[in-house]
């Protein structure tokens, strides 16, 4: 966890939605891994090796069962995110992609879940979002009815907060004969996420936003469709057997694991699913959810805030804007107090328009926020007002 800033000031991270700290439970593991045991997977026959492999395959186990219990075959590790959604649109989609062929997204997807469709040679359509920040459900009733080739959705709103109901999106894409994707990014950390019924067909998330490392994620996705995808990237370890002649490949999950993959990665993202797992996750929410509304409050008590508005339904996310200050030169002048916000566009710039902003400030909340940080937050933004007054 940060403790100062490079000026000696306490550090006030409300940033998690872009990058959760991590447990010592994740560092140690990682640090135990380069070691005693730094080899590669799946190759060694001596002992260094085998106990990095253990540990990997482990991993796919651990991500299996806190998924709610799908099969390890249909966790595929990834980078990312932006990875996992590149993948299924290259894979998935793109090889039987026709000419009119459109994807159904919404006006509050992350540019990850648009940029890689559009890339694989889809349209885009979305989702209106109404003026309260949440998803027009009947517009999404009647697109699906019009034939998308497929539904990519965010689990959680990375702007917004807002929480979006995918069992009933899934259940309306079942029913229109179309798939459907899940970013569940921001809502893995925050919510128990149970794929044997929630019924996507696809559902990834990053591991540096689940307080494990950067640079690993997940992607599940039901055998029958895994199996039918071609592999999208080559070489070693996702190879049955190779000739100059004809090469074929691996069972899933292997065949999309091209090359050495982040080991150390997968083991920290283990850990820190252990450690999350070993939480009291009731309590956790519920902390979150308390301080979620004290922000709220906190933030309408400072004259010239705007809070974006949001459903009840959150991840512990407050966004705003500030009369008279650009977003940046706000996070500018709190940082100089040590205190962490995002600002921008958040990678959602098509919402910030259907918002009618160019820009937000985003404060995030996790476990470890105490509400010290918010009235922290608070201060910081009341002597924001008095430069720009």
């Amino acid at each position: 966890m940060l403790r100062t800033t490079s000026r000696g000031k306490p550090i006030v991270y409300l940033d998690t939605a872009a990058s959760a700290q991590k447990p010592q439970a994740v560092l140690d593991a990682m640090t135990r891994f380069y070691e005693t045991s730094n080899a590669n997977i799946h190759r060694g026959v001596y002992q260094a090796s085998e106990q990095a492999t253990l540990a990997y395959d482990g991993a796919r186990e651990t991500l299996a069962s806190f998924l709610g219990g799908v099969a390890p075959e249909e966790i595929v590790f990834v980078r990312g995110t932006t990875e996992a959604i590149n993948l299924v649109a290259q894979s998935f989609l793109r090889p039987t992609l026709r000419p009119d062929d459109w994807v159904l997204v919404t006006e509050m997807e992350h540019h990850a879940n648009i940029v890689p469709w559009q890339l694989a040679g889809a349209r885009t359509v979305p989702v209106p979002v109404t003026d309260g920040g949440e998803l027009d459900l009947d517009a999404a009733r009647r697109l699906l009815s019009e034939g998308p080739r497929l539904l990519a959705v965010v689990h959680a709103s990375n702007t917004l907060g807002t929480i979006n109901p995918i069992a009933e999106l899934a259940a309306m894409a079942r029913n229109a004969g179309v798939p459907v994707l899940v970013d569940g990014a921001q809502a893995v950390g925050h919510l128990a996420v149970d794929l044997t019924t929630l019924g996507a067909d696809f559902y990834c998330f990053s591991g540096h936003k689940l307080f494990g490392p950067t640079g690993v994620g997940v992607l599940w996705g039901r055998r029958e469709l895994l199996e039918a995808m071609p592999p999208w990237q080559g070489g070693g370890d996702m190879i049955d057997h190779v000739s100059f002649e004809r090469t074929t490949f691996a069972p899933v999950p292997h065949k999309f694991e091209a090359g050495t993959p982040d080991i150390a990665g997968v083991i920290g993202l283990d850990a820190a699913v252990h450690w999350l797992g070993a939480q009291d996750r009731t309590a956790i929410a519920a902390h979150e959810e308390t301080l979620w509304r004290a922000g709220r409050e906190l933030l309408d008590a400072v004259g010239g805030v705007v809070r974006l508005a949001v459903p009840d339904r959150n991840v512990g996310i407050l966004t705003f804007t500030v009369d008279g200050a650009h977003p940046h030169d706000v996070a500018s002048l709190l940082d100089q107090d040590g205190i962490c916000v995002r600002a921008g566009h958040h990678c959602t710039q098509p919402l910030h328009r259907r918002l009618g902003l160019p820009a937000t400030v985003r404060a995030s909340i996790a476990p470890y926020t105490a509400l010290a940080d918010l009235e922290a937050l608070a201060a910081g933004l009341r002597r924001v007002r008095q430069v720009f007054a």
